[in-house]
């Protein structure tokens, strides 16, 4: 079978000042610049040719979490025939991207509210990627290959995982999931794109940095396509290599090897966040050379289920009886936080909390059987389900996608999922359809978010997975009796049954105004106020702008510029998305503010001079300011 593939990237990041982080929750992680831009990378497949149904997309993006609002936008925007069947949205789940683009109030908590930039810019971006891609199909060879890697994750619930059954314990002999998948796309025999899937949390940043990054997956990205293939992101000719590093079932697998934040392999998270990006991409480029040909057809189902009043049947819930899911609370557990990446709040710990197990086992379970089914023993505090009627929280309604490309199944799963939860997820896809175990993977974070699956068994550790699950014991029975439909239905060439999907709440924007800025007494926008070279690393402050000005999404606040050989130009040689530099703003009164860009120079760097030059904007227009030249030997 003949296949066409294309495939498109662009840049998806927000606010870089001044805007709550998503993913760790923390109240005070505000944006204050930039390290690595965040990137969305599109993957368009067809059979035979671009029309007709059988196509289908994937979307990799450095984001914290996929809200329902954007994936109902960018589908929106793309042409017809592109649903939100064929189309798969999937983050990397970094925790160091600015939030403020869900719909639902919760994730918005330490953003004060909706913020219409960054929703922005992360839309148009997946849609500028998406469209690339779909404007780049062109016959291409499709292949796949499995491998292991077993030094860059760390069970961080062990005590949750160790209550599963020995059966699927021994699946996981090192309580880790090493399983790695590679889905190579060539064009006449060379490498054109590829997408990588391994299982491990995208927090080797910690939750005390504030600058955006794309963390570990972004690096294994972002060393394959800028330091291997030397893609330069802002050219505009298309890049020959696109490269996206995926998740499946990471919900709790830490990079934190020492299970602290911020520990292992090193005690610092940028050396971290680099040695477990580079140890996946070497995964991937050692799977290029085992890739067999994946031939078959593509397909796709997708249905929307209520997980608040799910009846789950009794082939499904492991105890021979029905059960019915419950409306979402978040567990006491839930409030203290994953402690290997980072601890939530005072007060509330993992496992056993005395006071609200009391109240919930001898109040709130006493009084309603139905709920003590749904949710025992989860210490209830956080009662989502009912604040949803005041202020719509969190999403109920959640969309389960399965898609096929030739022996490849995806079970898209809004959700984090464990890896013994996504284990009984594939075995049931694999089962239905008769597919080979590694052929089927748990694509997480994909098109929503509802948080945390556990097994039931690990549910009722209540580790900060457990405290997570928000729907209750039954939930991953009822995706996978979800998932088992949908894998009947497309083993048998039948439609599925849609189900609602659940509507977008009226967003509510954030409306604090900054004050105007100014320059700095006696200077003007772009001034150098500091300049220092100590060794290999280069600094410099500039009079600021605000940068949430301008985000200059598929552009740059910060250049390094080398002098060419005549001396009459300067050519760019890195910016602002690359590893080697800072972008740092801060505030220096109420209406003036500092930029300071930092370069280390790469070794191997060609001598000569070079400068940087930062580019900013105020509502009056554009401005750029430059260093004095320096001299790189």
């Amino acid at each position: 079978m003949t296949h066409l593939a294309g495939r498109g990237i662009a840049d998806i990041t927000g606010e870089a000042a001044e805007c709550g982080m998503l993913g760790y929750g923390k109240a005070g992680q505000q944006t204050t610049g930039i390290h690595t831009r965040l990137r969305a990378r599109a993957f368009a497949l067809a059979e035979g040719t671009a029309a007709g149904d059988r196509r289908l997309l994937l979307v990799v993006c450095d984001l914290p979490l996929v809200s329902g609002g954007l994936v109902q936008e960018v589908v929106r925007r793309l042409p017809d025939g592109w649903t939100e069947s064929n189309v798969m949205i999937t983050a990397t789940h970094t925790h160091c991207g600015p939030g403020g683009y869900f719909h639902h109030a919760l994730y918005n908590s330490n953003t004060g509210g909706f913020r219409p930039k960054t929703y922005s810019a992360i839309v148009d971006g997946i849609t500028q990627a998406a469209r690339a891609a779909l404007d780049d199909l062109a016959p291409a060879e499709l292949s796949l290959a499995h491998g292991e890697l077993h030094d860059t994750s760390a069970n961080r619930s062990r005590r949750a995982f160790d209550r599963n059954p020995a059966h699927d314990r021994a699946h996981f002999p090192d309580a880790i999931d090493p399983h790695t998948t590679l889905l190579r796309i060539a064009r006449e025999g060379q490498l054109a794109g590829a997408v990588h899937w391994f299982p491990v949390h995208n927090t080797s940043m910690t939750n005390t940095n504030t600058l955006i990054s794309s963390d570990n997956k972004g690096y294994a990205a972002y060393k394959w396509e800028r330091l291997e293939a030397g893609a330069d992101y802002l050219a505009p000719e298309p890049q020959e290599l696109i490269t996206a590093f995926a998740q499946t079932n990471a919900g709790d697998m830490s990079p934190n090897l020492n299970l602290r934040p911020g520990s292992g392999p090193t005690e610092n998270e940028y050396d971290n966040t680099r040695i477990t990006g580079t140890r996946q991409h070497r995964s991937a480029t050692d799977l290029l050379g085992r890739a067999t040909a994946l031939t078959g057809p593509l397909d796709h189902r997708i249905t929307h289920l209520d997980l608040s009043r799910t009846e789950v049947g009794p082939d499904f819930t492991g105890d021979g009886r029905a059960h019915r899911t419950g409306s979402p609370v978040g567990g006491a557990a839930a409030l203290a936080g994953a402690w290997a990446d980072g601890r939530g709040f005072a007060g509330f710990r993992e496992g056993r909390n005395p006071l609200w197990d009391a109240v919930s086992r001898r109040v709130i379970y006493a009084l309603s059987p139905s709920l003590r089914d749904a949710h025992a023993p989860k210490a209830l505090v956080l009662p989502a389900g009912p604040l949803n009627r005041l202020r719509p929280m969190i999403q109920e309604r959640v969309p389960v996608q399965l898609l096929r490309i030739g022996r490849l199944y995806l079970i898209g799963i809004p959700g984090e999922v464990t890896i013994v939860a996504g284990l009984r997820l594939r075995r049931t896809v694999a089962g239905v359809v008769g597919a080979d175990l590694d052929d089927v993977l748990v694509a997480s974070y994909s098109n929503g978010y509802f948080h945390y699956v556990t097994t039931p068994e690990e549910y009722d550790a209540q580790e900060y997975e457990g405290g997570s699950t928000l729907f209750g014991r039954w939930q991953l029975p009822a995706l996978c009796q979800t998932a088992a439909s949908l894998a009947t239905a497309m083993r048998d060439g039948r439609p599925v049954h849609r189900g609602t999907p659940e509507p977008l709440p009226p967003a509510r924007p954030y409306k604090r105004v900054p004050p105007p800025d100014a320059p700095h007494p006696g200077r003007a926008f772009g001034d150098v106020l500091s300049f220092a070279r100590i060794g290999d690393r280069v600094t410099a402050t500039f009079v600021a702008a605000h940068p949430n000005n301008d985000l200059r999404r598929g552009g740059s606040y910060l250049t390094v510029e080398h002098l060419q050989e005549d001396a009459a130009s300067w050519t760019r040689i890195a910016d602002d998305g690359d590893w080697s530099t800072t972008f740092r703003w801060a505030r220096s009164s109420r209406t003036t503010s500092t930029a300071t860009l930092t370069w280390t120079v790469p070794a191997g760097s060609p001598p000569g001079s070079y400068r940087l030059r930062y580019d900013g904007d105020t509502p009056a227009g554009t401005f750029t300011g430059a260093t004095e030249p320096f001299d790189v030997r």
